[in-house]
């Protein structure tokens, strides 16, 4: 499996040295790291439900969100399991886990726009059996634990490890050898 991520992250064309990655392929890498979460088909059960956070007074965050949303329709299935999507205005951390256990949510994508509010999310997010990724790279290093960057053209997975146990993800060690891993 780890060879099939391999082959995708090398798969991307370079598109710019250093940023976010296009949100197509993120859409695309997300689909197959969730294959490398032991927990994520017990998450998920019949169905993945993915809750999608934007920012309503963000208009770059509600077009990353309408953005992701159209991305997932090319992958009927995340990891063998159809999925739908729910597109979320966030008012508030307390309120956004609430929803993620009420939705029974498999998996949170944090939209752009985040920066001042994910040590907020992180915390409120500690103990939802729940796989949080983010938009921006530079949120996992602030407590979500899945996010893309593109590094010298190329695709580059990032996890947060400690945020991932209290969370209940936990990513296949070839995962995590091709990934950058903070603590």
């Amino acid at each position: 499996m780890a060879a099939a991520l391999v082959g995708v992250c090398g798969a991307f064309a370079p598109v710019a040295e250093a940023g976010p990655l296009p949100t197509e392929s993120a859409a695309k890498l997300l689909v197959k790291a969730a294959r490398y979460d032991k927990n994520f088909l017990h998450r998920a059960g019949d169905r993945v439900h993915v809750i999608l956070v934007f920012k309503p007074d963000d208009r770059a965050s509600v077009s990353a969100v309408a953005e992701m949303q159209a991305a997932l329709t090319a992958f009927p299935e995340i990891d063998g399991v159809p999925h739908d999507e729910t597109i979320h205005a966030y008012d508030g951390a307390p309120e956004l886990a609430a929803t993620c256990r009420a939705n029974r949510a498999s998996i949170v994508y944090i939209s752009t726009g985040f920066s001042g509010d994910i040590g907020d999310i992180r915390y409120a997010l500690d103990g939802i059996d729940i796989l949080s990724v983010a938009a921006n790279p530079e949120d996992v290093a602030q407590g979500l634990v899945l996010g893309f960057d593109l590094v010298a053209g190329k695709p580059k997975l990032l996890v947060h490890l400690s945020q991932a146990r209290r969370q209940n993800v936990a990513f296949m060690a070839d995962f995590l050898k091709l990934s950058k891993v903070y603590n």
